[in-house]
């Protein structure tokens, strides 16, 4: 296995250009498991390490450009307020030492249906933008997943950064593991309102061969919400509503059975994730409102 190690971003995309095969690492939570595992045995890795524009982020007016590197760790520390759906799932990764090593790059590279950055990034309605020798480009957060572990990444691409929508209004995320940390999620679920077009987006994990949306949850609840005018009304959601969104939200789960759950307790689980969710959300709106 050769090590291939550029000093800059241009240096990077040459490498890979050269090597389409080779496989980036930086924080290397998941790459490097792979490889002790032997599960993966690569003939080149392309470490991303000394490129520092990855470490960074920077503020576009309405969205954030964040680095594909930026550790877990600062996203919590230092973007809670502009993107705090990818806050709350970044305090759900693994341990302090994998939150200071791992970035949403690497999640997105890796595009494992159980990478806790995807539902966040789903119902924010992130942009990846990839780029290589032959340019760059903006690829919807909708249409990065292709399959279980694929991603719509060209073989010469390398994730620079991703561009993610500030918080118009609340957001929340959560997820089912068998502890509370160092735990693979059974399920996630993330949701965002944006009351700015009011609309509702959605982001579920681990329980679909990718990341997907609850889109015709989403549908319902957008209707609703306009039939009702709740966008503009400060009292709690109809139960009924709220137990429709849920049970449209887990209809959309295409799971598996595996050491973690059956498929069966991973629909119940959205479901009940996206009950609690919502009603966070709602109720932190509501606050909002009375506060204003």
């Amino acid at each position: 296995m050769d090590f291939l190690r550029p000093a800059g971003w241009e240096e990077a995309l040459a490498a890979k250009a050269e090597h389409p095969a080779a496989v980036p690492i930086a924080g290397g939570t998941d790459v490097m498991v792979e490889i002790n595992f032997d599960h993966r045995r690569p003939d080149h890795l392309l470490d991303l390490g000394r490129i520092e524009e990855l470490t960074a982020w920077e503020d576009l007016g309405d969205s954030v450009r964040l680095g594909a590197s930026v550790p877990y760790s600062r996203i919590m520390k230092h973007l809670r307020g502009d993107l705090p759906g990818l806050a709350l799932a970044s305090h759900t990764v693994a341990s302090p030492q994998i939150r200071n090593r791992g970035g949403v790059g690497g999640n997105l590279g890796t595009a494992s249906p159980a990478g806790d950055a995807h539902p966040a990034l789903l119902a924010a309605g992130a942009e990846v933008e990839a780029e290589s020798v032959r340019g760059t480009r903006l690829i919807p957060i909708d249409d990065f997943y292709t399959g279980v572990k694929r991603n719509a990444l060209a073989p010469d691409e390398l994730i620079r950064a991703v561009r993610v929508r500030k918080a118009d209004g609340p957001q929340q995320f959560s997820k089912v593991g068998t502890r509370n940390a160092m735990v693979i999620a059974v399920c996630a679920f993330g949701i965002a309102l944006h009351p700015a077009t009011r609309t509702v987006r959605t982001g579920i994990g681990s329980a679909a061969p990718t990341p997907i949306r609850a889109k015709a949850a989403e549908e319902f609840l957008n209707a609703a919400l306009e039939e009702g005018n709740h966008w503009e009304s400060e009292a709690p959601l109809p139960d009924s509503l709220v137990k429709q969104f849920a049970t449209l939200a887990a209809g959309a789960c295409n799971p598996i059975d595996d050491v973690r759950g059956t498929a069966a307790y991973r629909r119940h689980a959205v479901g009940v994730l996206a009950r609690r969710t919502l009603g966070w959300t709602w109720s932190a709106r509501e606050r909002s409102t009375a506060c204003a």
